[in-house]
């Protein structure tokens, strides 16, 4: 499931090879796996785990999960099964990307935000 959801995080934001991409996240096996590790290498991403055992030291994963479990686990569950645990996942994700407003973003949308950070980025002249 992490790999389709890093899947699903390169196609939908269009990430080019090199883009100067930087994949957050804790040292849980599934992000440090042989295969996922492969990926983002494929991709151009830069890894950024935390220490063993150290919650302050990759903030902003810890800070989205803390989020995800105050506004989903804890206000939605418990659900009946899998697969109702991954659809309500799915929409949450797709909740918080496009619709919930973030004060560090200036109070849009991590999607808005991305596109209007493209956007800028296009119209910069690119030197040689």
């Amino acid at each position: 499931m992490p790999l389709d959801a890093l899947e699903i995080a390169l196609w939908r934001q269009r990430i080019k090879k090199d883009a100067g991409l930087i994949h957050h996240s804790d040292r849980g096996s599934q992000y440090v796996s042989i295969r996922y590790t492969e990926r983002l290498a494929e991709v151009g991403a830069s890894a950024s785990v935390g220490s063993v055992a150290d919650s302050y030291d990759n903030a902003m994963a810890e800070a989205l999960n803390g989020t995800f479990k105050a506004e989903l686990i804890e206000h939605q569950g418990p659900w009946r099964d899998f697969d109702q645990v991954e659809r309500a996942v799915f929409q949450w994700v797709a909740w918080y990307n496009s619709e919930r407003l973030h004060s560090a973003l200036g109070y849009v949308p991590p999607d808005e935000y991305g596109q209007a950070h493209r956007a800028q980025l296009d119209e910069v002249p690119q030197t040689a």
